[in-house]
Formats: structure tokens, C-alpha cells, sequence
């Protein structure tokens, strides 16, 4: 009897191997790893790097590790108890119960969100719940980098001043009883989910959480010292620019990893996502010609994240014209916040938030909710949303609602933020000073982390006044920014 040919598909490649389950899509797992992956590069080492360059010469390692141990801090939490609470089985409408994720049967089985079937009045199933096609380690992972940018973009608030072990507690505290809130009311399956307010990858999850969340703590925390707030200028722009090179081509993998799945639908969310940032760039720009004369580097950048966070909300659910449309506004309306109203508002003059992220990831963040409920196109909102007949007020019928539930969604965000911000800052500083002692804010990182980012004065030599002269904050640091959006 003649043996049998031989299998042409190589044993790592056939379906039946255990490692290889029927429900396993090779193309959107690997699309939502790569998605992870490009998100934590993001953080690490793209927000890294960008606070570190774009922040006084004192304060870049300071900075910059506020993000590296943020990151770690988030990984190590979410895996532990925030995952669950986020994306697991309901609690309360707006929370999931707490629990681990990491365990290998609940890894390796496939990816749910147990919180996310939607029903009809009548209890009829309207849309079945969530299940990417995936592993659970998959999808774990995936919003885990989400959580971590979203505590590092808070971070940008707070730079230059923030007692470092006072930050030490933050990031599990506010990850804990704040993040954890909004991720699972609006996309794990909480009521804001449910009710059909749209937040497609976190422009109310993240931007404006974080924006808010910022802003509030860096009322408690204090400003920094008067002459850091007087003169703040960048370190080293052209370090800032590939920060934000790695944040702008990261976004692909914001957006478009999370319709779940490598489909048309994340195709739309990234070229929609380089649409927006482009045009609001541009727009930025032109407005600081216009009014300043000079085009600001810096300004730039912000225009670019605006437009970023601004598509976010959206990025799968509208049209190409929209995208420039969102573009042009989210490059204007944050940049009028942060050039004119910041400067003429006292409350705002009065809380030093350091790189204004309140302007580029607030403002921007609920702009881009409100014109998502502007903009929903029909069609691609039934390739995402669980709630049936969705759309935006441009297309008539619902529509008109659309836009009240994204004010209301982001009421709450705004509401929950300001007040669970609030009492972590309290209660750390009954324990831990918020801010840094005078004699840190004077020094900066060498007093602080005993290093320091450049050893302009020696090889590795510590600045001592009585070896090095009397280097003053004014002639240390002799250039003075003239950027039109020099506003830190």
C-alpha cells in the first residue's frame, strides 16, 4: 500500500494544532498586536521623548520619566485588578467588577466583553456581544496601552513641579477609581454605552479625561516656581519633533485597532485619522503666521495632536470631508482656547496646566465627541456601534439626539474627573506633598533624581555653584523662546 503524500502546509501553519482554535483570525490578530504595539510606542519611548526635549533643560529626565514609570506603574495594575473593572463583567452601570487577568485559561480562550450584548425595550437581542476574533491576552493588552497613555497625557499637566512620589500613588489611584469608570461606560459595556453616546477609540475615554483630569491636578498640585513659569523654553526641538512623529504614525494604531478587527471599517479610521492631523497642523500654523508673524514649531505639534484627538471620537464613523472639517476646527478652536481665551480667563491664568494639555486634549477631545454627533455616517456606524440606526445630525432622524447624548456623555466624563481627581489629591497629600519642595523646584532633576540629561558643564559632573560659578536661571539658559506658541 503506497504511504500517503505528504502535507504541503507546515505543521505550524495547520488549523488543527491546539495553539491554532477555530475561532482564531490570524490577520486580526496580528493587525491588533501590531495595533498594541504601535499605541505603546506612543508612550514608549514617543511621550518620553517628547516631554523630556519640549520642557526646560532642568526638568527633562524629571519629565520624561513621569511617562516611563507611568507606563510600567499601568501594566502592572491593569493586569492585577483594572482590566476587569474596565472591560469584565458588570458591577454597577458605569463599572465592572474587579478581578485579575492572568491566568492562562482566561488568556487563551476567546476574547469577550461579557457587558456589551445590547437589547431592545421588548429584551429581544438587538446586537450580540462582543467577540474579536482573537485571544483574550489580545485584547488585554491592547487596552492596556490605552490606560497607560491616558495617565502620561495627565502627566503633561503637572510637569516641572509634581512631587515625584506623590506621582508614585497617582497613577494607580486615578487608574483606578477614574479611568476605569469611563472605559467601561463607554465601551465596556456600561450605560453610556448602552444609551449609544459614540466614542469610536477615546476621545472622551482618554483626551478628555486626561485633559479635565490635568487640569484638576494641577490646581491641587500648585504651580511651579515663578521664574520656571515666566521663562519654560524646549529643550531640544528637534527631539520634540521625532516625539511627536512617533505619537502622529503611532495614532494608526489608536484608531485603527479598534473596530477589533482588520476589517474596512479601520482602513476609514486611519486614512480619516492623517486627514484630520494634517489639516489641523496646517491650520494651526496658518493662524499663528497670521496673528504672530512666525510659524511656531511648537505650535505645530500642538496643532497636530488637536487634530488627532479630535478625529479620535470619529475616526471610523465619518466621511473624508468631514475629516478635513474637523480638521479645520480642531486646529482653530483649541488654538483661539489657548492663545486668547487661556490669557484673559483668570481661572486658567491662575492653575499652571504645563503644556496646556486641557486646550490640546480637552477642548479638542469634546470638540471631536460633539462634531462625531455632527458627522456619523450611517452606514459606517452599523460597521461598529451596538446600537441599530445610529447616525449623526447631518443625516437627519435620530441624529438630532445624537449630538444631545454626546454633550451628556461628556458631561459625565467631565463631572466624574473633576471630582474623583479632586479627592485622590487630597487624600495623597495627607500623606505625600503634592509639589516638590523650593529647593527641588530651584535645582530641578539633579536634585531630584541626582541625574541629569546633559553634562554641559563636565563629564558627568554634578552642578556645584562654588566649582562652576553662579549660573543664574536668566544666563543659564541664554536663548529665549520666540515661538508664537510658546505658552508653557
Amino acid at each position: 500500500m503506497a504511504a500517503p503524500p505528504p502535507n504541503p502546509v507546515p505543521v505550524a501553519y495547520r488549523g488543527v494544532l491546539p495553539s491554532v482554535p477555530d475561532w482564531l483570525n490570524k490577520g486580526d490578530n496580528a493587525w491588533q498586536m501590531i495595533s498594541a504595539t504601535l499605541v505603546g510606542l506612543q508612550s514608549v519611548p514617543g511621550l518620553v521623548i517628547l516631554y523630556g526635549s519640549i520642557v526646560k533643560k532642568k526638568w527633562a529626565v524629571n519629565s520624561a520619566f513621569m511617562a516611563f514609570y507611568a507606563f510600567a506603574a499601568v501594566v502592572i495594575c491593569w493586569v492585577v485588578w483594572a482590566y476587569k473593572m474596565s472591560f469584565g463583567d458588570k458591577l454597577l452601570p458605569f463599572w465592572g467588577k474587579a478581578g485579575p487577568a492572568l491566568g492562562q485559561k482566561f488568556l487563551i480562550k476567546q476574547a469577550a466583553l461579557p457587558a456589551t450584548t445590547q437589547f431592545y425595550d421588548n429584551g429581544d437581542v438587538e446586537t450580540a456581544m462582543a467577540t474579536p476574533l482573537y485571544p483574550m491576552a489580545s485584547m488585554v493588552w491592547f487596552q492596556c496601552v490605552f490606560a497607560a497613555i491616558t495617565l502620561i497625557l495627565l502627566a503633561g499637566s503637572v510637569l516641572g513641579r509634581m512631587n515625584f512620589k506623590a506621582w508614585m500613588a497617582f497613577v494607580p489611584l486615578w487608574l483606578t477609581f477614574s479611568y476605569t469608570v469611563g472605559a467601561f461606560s463607554l465601551w465596556g459595556g456600561g450605560f453610556l454605552f448602552h444609551w449609544g453616546v459614540m466614542d469610536y477609540s477615546g476621545g472622551y475615554v482618554i483626551h478628555l479625561s486626561s485633559g479635565i483630569a490635568g487640569l484638576t491636578a494641577a490646581f491641587w498640585v500648585g504651580p511651579r516656581s515663578s521664574n520656571d513659569r515666566e521663562r519654560f523654553p524646549p529643550n531640544n526641538v528637534l527631539l520634540m519633533l521625532a516625539g511627536a512623529g512617533l505619537l502622529w504614525m503611532g495614532w494608526a494604531g489608536f484608531n485603527g485597532g479598534d473596530p477589533y478587527t482588520a476589517n474596512i471599517d479601520s482602513s476609514m479610521a486611519v486614512l480619516n485619522t492623517n486627514i484630520c492631523a494634517a489639516t489641523s497642523l496646517l491650520v494651526w500654523t496658518w493662524l499663528d503666521v497670521i496673528f504672530f508673524k512666525k510659524p511656531s514649531v511648537i505650535g505645530a505639534v500642538q496643532g497636530m495632536i488637536t487634530g488627532l484627538v479630535c478625529i479620535t471620537p470619529g475616526a471610523g464613523l465619518v466621511q473624508g470631508w468631514a475629516a478635513i472639517i474637523m480638521g479645520i476646527l480642531s486646529g482653530s478652536i483649541p488654538w483661539f482656547t489657548m492663545m486668547i481665551v487661556h490669557k484673559r480667563w483668570t481661572l486658567l491664568q491662575k492653575i499652571d496646566d504645563t503644556l496646556g494639555v486641557f486646550h490640546t486634549h480637552a477642548v479638542a477631545g469634546l470638540l471631536g465627541g460633539v462634531l462625531t454627533g455632527l458627522f456619523a455616517e450611517p452606514e459606517l456606524c452599523a460597521l461598529f456601534l451596538p446600537v441599530t440606526n445610529s447616525r449623526g445630525g447631518v443625516y437627519g432622524g435620530s441624529g438630532g439626539i445624537q449630538i444631545l447624548k454626546q454633550l451628556a456623555g461628556g458631561a459625565f466624563i467631565i463631572g466624574w474627573n473633576v471630582v474623583a481627581t479632586s479627592i485622590i489629591c487630597v487624600v495623597i497629600n495627607l500623606v505625600i506633598p503634592l509639589r516638590m519642595s523650593e529647593e527641588q523646584l530651584l535645582i530641578g532633576d539633579d536634585a531630584v533624581h541626582g541625574e541629569e540629561a546633559y553634562a554641559l558643564w563636565g563629564d558627568g559632573e554634578t552642578y556645584d555653584v562654588t566649582r562652576h560659578g553662579d549660573i543664574t536661571e536668566h544666563n543659564m539658559e541664554t536663548r529665549t523662546s520666540t515661538g508664537a506658541t510658546q505658552v508653557m
